[in-house]
């Protein structure tokens, strides 16, 4: 059985993946360095290390960036829908309204714990914040 099959025995190849591959693993709540265990304890706190690699995840600085994110592509998703309802007319505006809002509080919600994983997975990528020190410098890639 190879190492990285075994619990406990997490080998992270964190270094050889690009900052998609590991935004994705922070979006579907994985933790970035290892892909093995959650990333998050409860909706938006995160672990405070990984129970497979032992990272320390209380470094990042995600502050309010992930909101900016749920908002932007929630505004981005609604807007030509409620465009083309209302410009049709085919609801009354009473009814639009409530469809905005609660769209826009449904979506916002949802994508607001994918956001900050991929944050907080690009900070660890980038080696940004306290996350520098974790694993040494990151080598540079070939131009």
């Amino acid at each position: 059985m190879p190492d990285s099959a075994r619990p406990g025995s997490v080998t992270p190849d964190s270094d050889t993946q690009s900052a998609l591959q590991l935004a994705l693993r922070g979006m579907r709540n994985h933790c970035p360095r290892c892909d093995h265990k959650p990333l998050f304890r409860r909706y938006l706190k995160p672990v405070e290390r990984c129970a497979g690699c032992g990272q320390d995840w209380t470094l990042h600085q995600a502050d309010d960036f992930p909101a900016y994110i749920a908002i932007f592509i929630s505004g981005h998703l609604l807007a030509p829908v409620l465009i083309a309802a209302g410009s049709r007319e085919l609801l009354p505006m009473g009814v639009l309204a409530v469809i905005a809002i609660l769209g826009a509080l449904l979506l916002t919600i949802a994508l607001l714990q994918p956001a900050k994983g991929a944050v907080i997975a690009l900070q660890y990528h980038w080696r940004m914040h306290g996350f520098e020190s974790v694993d040494g410098p990151r080598p540079r890639q070939p131009d």
